[in-house]
Parts: structure tokens; C-alpha cells; sequence
């Protein structure tokens, strides 16, 4: 299932974000992201009303994660975002990547957002 984030995902999300930030370059982070930290980022995100989603498996273990972002300030780019995707270690190969893409595009083109 793939449904809005909520504040609650704040600790599975860092969680998995985590791992990347201490098992690769991916994230360019050097030091882990707390649960206040994540809740942050989703108001963030919320306030520009850009979509932040996330994926759970058939056990409601939150496995992925994805979100838009603006791309820059300037009144030129207001329908332009950067997006990211995450996905928890232990899911990869099994498709989430693919459906969180693919949701988020849908809401993106309902925002009219590139």
C-alpha cells in the first residue's frame, strides 16, 4: 500500500535513511537524521504542498519512501521539483522503488508539477 506520510513514520523513515547515510554516498550526509529532524522535513515538504508518500508491505512495515521537493526559488522553476526515493535495505529488488515512482508521478501531473 502506498498512502501520505504521517508523523508517526518519522522513526521507520529515519530509520532506513539512516542506513544509506552510514552505508554509502547516496545521501550526502555525514551523520544520522533524527525522528525531529524527519518530522521537520515532512512540514517542509507539506508547506509546499508537495507530496510525500509512503509504501507498506502486506505486514504494515513501512518499506520505502518517496517525496518531491522544490527545485529552486525563482518564479521560473514554481512547477519544477527534485524528487526522492528511498527504499529500505532489506526491500530492495522487490518493485517498491517502481510504485513509489510511479504514485508519485501521478500526483505530480494532478499538480501539474514536472
Amino acid at each position: 500500500m502506498i498512502r501520505n506520510v504521517d508523523n508517526a513514520d518519522a522513526r521507520p523513515i529515519a530509520d532506513i535513511y539512516n542506513h544509506y547515510i552510514s552505508s554509502s554516498f547516496a545521501t550526502f550526509e555525514e551523520k544520522p537524521v533524527s525522528e525531529q529532524a524527519m518530522r521537520e522535513r515532512f512540514a517542509g515538504i507539506a508547506a509546499q504542498d508537495l507530496p510525500w508518500l509512503v509504501a507498506e508491505n502486506d505486514s504494515d512495515d513501512l518499506v520505502g519512501y518517496a517525496y518531491a521537493t522544490g527545485w529552486r526559488a525563482r518564479s521560473a522553476y514554481r512547477h519544477s521539483v527534485e524528487i526522492t526515493v528511498y527504499v529500505a535495505h532489506t526491500e530492495l529488488s522487490c518493485g517498491w522503488g517502481r510504485r513509489l515512482y510511479d504514485a508519485l508521478f501521478r500526483r505530480l501531473e494532478i499538480l501539474q508539477v514536472h
